[in-house]
């Protein structure tokens, strides 16, 4: 049988674990918007190695490099909107770049 005290110390270890989950959502968004050059950096990258991987197409000697840049290209350009998505959404919200907001109860 479950004592009250089982029940209010597991309900505490969910709350801690809620409470750490927050405050490295916390602690990423900050560090998401106050880099905000990097995601810029990633979009540029990634544009540059798509492009440059949809020209290697052209020849057959060059599409198995083609095809890499095309991924990697692929992956820069979705991290540069995630990290613009991020961005876009803190600004929306009112907050200021590296501000951490953590949850009061």
């Amino acid at each position: 049988m479950e004592t009250r005290t089982n029940r209010k110390s597991k309900t505490q270890s969910v709350r801690h674990g809620a409470r750490r989950a927050h405050s490295t959502w916390a602690l990423t968004r900050a560090f998401v918007h106050e880099y905000q050059w990097f995601h810029l950096a990633m979009g540029l990258l990634g544009n540059t190695a798509f492009v440059v991987g949809s020209v290697f197409f052209l020849w057959e000697s060059l599409k198995p490099a083609g095809v890499w840049l095309f991924i990697v290209g692929s992956v820069g350009m979705l991290l540069g909107s995630i990290g613009g998505a991020v961005v876009a959404y803190e600004r929306a919200k009112g907050r200021a770049p590296g501000e951490v907001q953590e949850k009061t109860e």
